[in-house]
């Protein structure tokens, strides 16, 4: 789930939610100790700040199971369903339900909406592309992921979008290291992006994570390479461009959250949550498919 690039998320973060802290701490009281097959561990070695020796991340988002429904005639509410219910039965919260005000607990976006958007009884049909984003809270960490969906057959251009978007992702993602800068993630995502005829969304960004939802520090997905904070090991944050058909120009519904492309251009978007290392970057957000 991306974060706003405006002062607003400064101002707030470090700000405490009695109600969500009191909320979190009675699911942690019964989160299993069982973690569910596939889950990604992060460095167990200490590598990480705040983590200790014997520490780990257990993170397991799994969007292969919304894979399995997705197809003309289903309702986004179905997804969040699905979504919430495979989330809490593997132990864990889905982090963005009631987050300031978000009514549901994943965010499903399709065609021109950019991120954010709120399930409903939207039905999906032929030819609609769709972004999941779900984030799970589980042993008080959170990861977070969103990919993308083909609603039976897409036209080439959208296509060509998603892939972009995929392939500008993991480009940004393997040159991770220590001592690289942020602007060097931001600048290889949109030197591709554009060489490909596409543009880089800007009001919205990846951040950190860990024990808070949102966390410094802001990756943004354009940028000079060069310019930025440094890149240390024990950082963890998400890598999540939105890439337009059109424009790169943004603006968000009357609900507060649904973002949208301005020109009403098709959007993409992908996601993973990292961590760096001593030898280089670890996945936490791996998918099956």
């Amino acid at each position: 789930m991306g974060n706003q690039t405006t002062t607003k998320e400064k101002e707030e973060k470090g700000m405490k939610d009695e109600v969500r802290d009191q909320l979190r701490q009675k699911i942690q009281e019964v989160i299993k100790d069982e973690i569910q097959e596939g889950i990604n561990d992060y460095i167990d070695s200490g590598n990480a700040e705040g983590f200790g020796k014997d520490d780990k991340l257990n993170v397991k988002i799994s969007n292969d199971e919304v894979d399995k429904i997705i197809r003309p005639g289903v309702k986004t509410n179905e997804i969040d369903n699905l979504c919430y219910e495979f989330i809490n039965d593997h132990g864990a919260y889905s982090a963005p339900l009631f987050y300031r005000g978000f009514p549901k607990s994943s965010c499903t976006s399709t065609n021109h909406v950019v991120c954010h958007g709120i399930p409903s009884n939207k039905v999906l049909k032929e030819g609609d592309v769709l972004n999941v984003d779900v984030t799970a809270f589980k042993d008080g960490w959170h990861g977070d992921t969103s990919r993308m969906f083909e609603v039976g057959k897409v036209s080439v251009k959208a296509k060509k979008l998603i892939n972009t978007t995929y392939d500008a992702m993991m480009k940004a993602i393997k040159i991770l290291k220590e001592d690289i800068y942020l602007g060097d993630i931001g600048s290889t995502i949109q030197n591709y992006v554009e060489a490909q005829g596409f543009s880089v969304v800007q009001d919205f960004c990846g951040h950190g994570i860990g024990k808070a939802f949102h966390e410094e520090p802001s990756v943004l997905h354009y940028g000079k390479k060069g310019t930025g904070e440094k890149i240390k090991a024990g950082m963890i944050f998400t890598i999540e461009p939105m890439i337009n058909a059109g424009n790169y120009e943004t603006k968000t519904l009357n609900d507060g959250w649904t973002a949208v492309t301005k020109d009403k251009s098709l959007s993409a978007q992908f996601e993973h949550t990292v961590g760096i290392t001593k030898e280089g970057y670890e996945i936490f957000t791996l998918s099956k498919n």
